[in-house]
């Protein structure tokens, strides 16, 4: 499969000594690359405190670059949150709303990407869930869910429990010819399906790493299209936020003219630079190579589910399908047969009633074969 040495990448992954580690959708197991630098801050801050603080600061910067090269955009349009949560709410909170205005969402979306559009309801915004239609959200109804008053339209690039990867191109033409904020969370295809912002009509991309970037919890990035920074109201603001940053016996609000703002207090430094090593480790192997390698082990992950007598959910269609491969497993439990790959050493999880199994770019067709094993076969 591929052309990425396999066997050396693996001996970057602890987990793979125990595991058969397929939940990439949930929480991932970083590389020892990330751990070591998160390890490495951890230990000069406890031997060196504010001593060591430019050093890590400056550091920053190199993952800034790779944040930028990962999105293919200017490194001053993308800042650093904790988490997708963080930047989702920097539009939410945010954004310049009108009583009447609407929001345009799936029903089916990771709660993420819904609280915090439901919370804007006491400013007079209305939000609307748009179903899925088997495993697919499609575009069309999305659309002919706006009108006149629709002000943001917000989607996932790939669905959590489906794995549906939506067509962001579409619907950006669709909202930019309309004026409609387009938001994309990307937390479950970032790393691992290319994001160009600079070709794609997004206003704003938020992504954890602990997912697929193969990053700590804690960490993330979040883009925000630089005509839109002045725009929204910017919230979380601190120190850090101005130009004059650090100096603190001037105080004058003039913040930054770009996403540099959203970054208000000091930064979670270990997580963004083991997030930064994992982002390294990515764009070295190269995205499109590692959205091919998963394309390779979702082929043969489908295959084996079928040859068991059960079903695979996910759209496995060019252009729909992602890493993430939901199975229907009738007449069985998928919690049960959750609990029992993890007796087996093979980690999958439950979403949507169903068996959710997301492998990455190290996992081999042995690991799948370790999955299929322990899935029951259905005689139905």
């Amino acid at each position: 499969m591929g052309s990425i040495d396999i066997p050396a990448l693996r001996s970057h992954f602890p987990v793979t000594k125990q595991w058969a580690f397929l939940d990439h959708a949930a929480v991932c197991a970083p590389s020892a690359a990330c751990a070591a630098a998160m390890a490495e801050w951890a230990t000069d801050l406890a031997s060196n405190g504010i001593a060591s603080f430019q050093k890590w600061h400056d550091r920053l910067k190199a993952v800034r670059l790779l944040a930028g090269q990962l999105l293919n955009a200017d490194t001053k349009d993308v800042c650093f949150v904790g988490n997708t949560t963080q930047g989702v709410n920097i539009v939410a909170e945010g954004f310049p709303w009108r009583a009447g205005d609407n929001v345009v969402t799936a029903a089916e979306e990771y709660p993420t990407n819904q609280y915090p559009w439901m919370n804007q309801r006491d400013r007079g915004v209305d939000v609307r869930a748009v179903p899925s239609v088997g495993p697919r959200v499609r575009a069309a109804d999305l659309m002919a869910a706006c009108d006149s008053h629709t002000r943001v339209l917000t989607i996932s690039s790939v669905e959590f429990a489906s794995g549906f990867r939506n067509d962001l191109i579409a619907l950006g033409d669709f909202c930019r010819q309309r004026g409609i904020f387009f938001f994309v969370d990307g937390i479950q295809s970032l790393g691992v399906i290319p994001m160009d912002v600079q070709n794609l009509p997004v206003d704003a991309v938020a992504a954890d790493s602990h997912k697929w970037l193969l990053g700590p919890e804690g960490a993330g990035i979040t883009y925000i299209r630089r005509e839109w920074v002045e725009r929204l109201h910017p919230i979380g603001v601190g120190w850090n936020s101005v130009v004059h940053a650090g100096d603190f016996s001037r105080v004058e609000w003039n913040p930054h003219p770009h996403a540099g703002r959203y970054e208000g207090g000091t930064q979670n430094y270990g997580g963004i630079l083991g997030m930064g090593e994992s982002m390294r480790l990515l764009l070295g192997l190269g995205i499109e190579a590692v959205e091919a390698r998963i394309a390779e082990l979702t082929d043969h992950l489908a295959e084996r589910v079928r040859q068991k007598g059960h079903a695979v959910f996910s759209s496995m269609e060019p252009g729909e399908r992602s890493g993430i491969v939901s199975v229907d497993t009738p007449g069985h439990d998928p919690h049960a047969i959750m609990r029992r790959c993890r007796e087996a050493g093979v980690i999958v999880n439950v979403r949507g009633g169903r068996l959710r199994v997301s492998p990455h770019v190290y996992n081999t067709p042995e690991d799948l074969d370790r999955f299929a094993d322990v899935l029951p076969q259905s005689h139905s």
